[in-house]
Protein backbone atom coordinates (compact mmCIF):
# COMPACT_ATOMS: atom_id res chain seq x y z
CA UNK A 1 0.00 0.00 0.00
CA UNK A 2 1.06 3.37 -1.03
CA UNK A 3 2.53 5.35 2.23
CA UNK A 4 -0.08 8.16 2.13
CA UNK A 5 1.49 11.63 3.60
CA UNK A 6 -1.18 13.58 5.62
CA UNK A 7 -1.19 16.91 7.77
CA UNK A 8 0.04 15.82 11.09
CA UNK A 9 -2.34 18.60 12.49
CA UNK A 10 -5.83 16.85 11.37
CA UNK A 11 -5.43 13.55 13.54
CA UNK A 12 -4.84 15.99 16.75
CA UNK A 13 -7.96 18.00 15.31
CA UNK A 14 -9.82 14.40 15.69
CA UNK A 15 -8.67 13.84 18.51
CA UNK A 16 -10.35 17.06 20.19
CA UNK A 17 -13.86 15.03 18.96
CA UNK A 18 -12.38 11.71 21.05
CA UNK A 19 -12.02 13.63 23.96
CA UNK A 20 -15.03 15.35 23.87
CA UNK A 21 -16.86 12.19 23.50
CA UNK A 22 -15.08 9.72 25.83
CA UNK A 23 -15.64 12.97 28.77
CA UNK A 24 -19.40 12.75 28.01
CA UNK A 25 -19.45 9.11 28.47
CA UNK A 26 -17.31 9.31 31.66
CA UNK A 27 -19.73 12.04 33.03
CA UNK A 28 -23.08 9.79 31.82
CA UNK A 29 -21.42 6.78 33.31
CA UNK A 30 -21.22 3.50 32.54
CA UNK A 31 -25.23 2.66 31.89
CA UNK A 32 -27.48 2.89 28.66
CA UNK A 33 -26.75 6.89 27.81
CA UNK A 34 -22.65 6.53 28.27
CA UNK A 35 -22.41 3.11 26.33
CA UNK A 36 -24.33 5.30 23.65
CA UNK A 37 -22.51 7.32 23.44
CA UNK A 38 -19.19 4.96 23.38
CA UNK A 39 -20.89 3.15 20.68
CA UNK A 40 -20.71 6.45 18.78
CA UNK A 41 -17.10 6.87 19.29
CA UNK A 42 -16.49 3.48 18.19
CA UNK A 43 -18.31 3.69 14.64
CA UNK A 44 -16.62 6.85 14.61
CA UNK A 45 -12.95 4.85 14.92
CA UNK A 46 -14.21 2.48 12.15
CA UNK A 47 -12.70 3.87 9.34
CA UNK A 48 -9.62 5.34 10.77
CA UNK A 49 -8.77 1.97 12.26
CA UNK A 50 -9.22 0.20 8.65
CA UNK A 51 -7.99 3.14 6.49
CA UNK A 52 -6.64 6.05 7.96
CA UNK A 53 -7.32 9.17 9.84
CA UNK A 54 -7.96 10.99 6.66
CA UNK A 55 -10.93 8.40 6.22
CA UNK A 56 -13.01 9.36 9.60
CA UNK A 57 -15.66 12.32 9.89
CA UNK A 58 -12.72 14.08 12.11
CA UNK A 59 -10.96 14.27 8.96
CA UNK A 60 -13.35 15.13 6.82
CA UNK A 61 -14.30 18.40 8.87
CA UNK A 62 -10.16 19.29 9.14
CA UNK A 63 -9.92 18.79 5.31
CA UNK A 64 -13.08 20.73 4.39
CA UNK A 65 -12.90 23.34 7.56
CA UNK A 66 -10.38 23.87 9.57
CA UNK A 67 -7.66 22.70 6.95
CA UNK A 68 -8.36 25.67 4.22
CA UNK A 69 -7.46 28.75 7.02
CA UNK A 70 -4.56 26.99 7.76
CA UNK A 71 -0.83 27.72 6.40
CA UNK A 72 0.51 24.63 4.81
CA UNK A 73 1.98 22.31 7.04
CA UNK A 74 5.46 22.60 7.54
CA UNK A 75 5.47 18.97 7.23
CA UNK A 76 3.52 15.83 6.58
CA UNK A 77 3.57 12.19 8.03
CA UNK A 78 2.77 8.98 7.16
CA UNK A 79 -0.66 7.56 8.06
CA UNK A 80 0.49 4.41 9.25
CA UNK A 81 1.27 5.70 13.15
CA UNK A 82 -2.40 7.73 13.48
CA UNK A 83 -3.81 4.59 11.66
CA UNK A 84 -2.45 1.97 14.54
CA UNK A 85 -3.40 4.67 17.04
CA UNK A 86 -7.22 4.86 15.61
CA UNK A 87 -7.12 0.68 15.90
CA UNK A 88 -6.12 1.29 19.43
CA UNK A 89 -9.02 3.76 20.07
CA UNK A 90 -11.43 1.41 18.45
CA UNK A 91 -9.81 -1.61 20.51
CA UNK A 92 -10.26 -0.13 23.37
CA UNK A 93 -14.16 1.49 22.71
CA UNK A 94 -15.19 -1.63 21.77
CA UNK A 95 -13.95 -2.74 25.38
CA UNK A 96 -15.61 0.04 26.99
CA UNK A 97 -18.73 -0.72 25.37
CA UNK A 98 -18.74 -4.30 26.03
CA UNK A 99 -18.14 -3.62 29.70
CA UNK A 100 -20.98 -1.46 29.76
CA UNK A 101 -23.00 -4.21 28.33
CA UNK A 102 -21.92 -6.57 30.41
CA UNK A 103 -22.85 -4.43 33.72
CA UNK A 104 -18.81 -4.38 34.25
CA UNK A 105 -18.77 -0.34 35.75
CA UNK A 106 -15.47 -0.96 36.64
CA UNK A 107 -14.26 -2.13 32.75
CA UNK A 108 -16.15 0.58 31.37
CA UNK A 109 -14.55 3.50 33.32
CA UNK A 110 -11.56 2.05 32.79
CA UNK A 111 -11.69 1.31 29.13
CA UNK A 112 -13.13 4.96 28.58
CA UNK A 113 -10.63 6.35 31.09
CA UNK A 114 -7.83 5.31 28.58
CA UNK A 115 -9.34 6.60 25.62
CA UNK A 116 -10.11 9.80 27.26
CA UNK A 117 -6.18 10.29 28.56
CA UNK A 118 -4.70 8.75 24.83
CA UNK A 119 -7.15 12.33 22.90
CA UNK A 120 -6.42 14.57 25.85
CA UNK A 121 -2.51 13.69 25.16
CA UNK A 122 -2.69 14.21 21.91
CA UNK A 123 -5.27 17.00 21.73
CA UNK A 124 -3.51 18.82 23.97
CA UNK A 125 0.15 18.37 24.25
CA UNK A 126 -0.03 16.08 20.64
CA UNK A 127 1.73 13.53 22.12
CA UNK A 128 0.17 10.56 20.40
CA UNK A 129 0.33 7.73 22.48
CA UNK A 130 -1.13 5.02 19.86
CA UNK A 131 2.03 6.72 17.44
CA UNK A 132 5.02 6.25 19.78
CA UNK A 133 3.96 2.41 20.41
CA UNK A 134 3.96 1.99 16.81
CA UNK A 135 7.10 3.66 16.30
CA UNK A 136 8.54 1.72 19.15
CA UNK A 137 7.30 -1.72 17.98
CA UNK A 138 8.54 -0.64 14.38
CA UNK A 139 11.90 0.24 15.31
CA UNK A 140 12.10 -3.06 17.69
CA UNK A 141 11.26 -5.55 14.68
CA UNK A 142 12.85 -3.75 11.80
CA UNK A 143 16.28 -5.31 11.06
CA UNK A 144 19.19 -3.20 10.23
CA UNK A 145 21.14 -3.59 6.81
Amino acid sequence: MKDIQIDPRGPRFGAFFQLAFSVAALIVGANAGGIAIMAVLLVLFIPGAIIGPQATLQGWVFRTFVRPRLDPPAETESFRPPRFAQQMGLAFSILAVASGLASFETGFFIFTGFVTFASFLNSVFDLCLGCEIYLLFKRVTTRTA
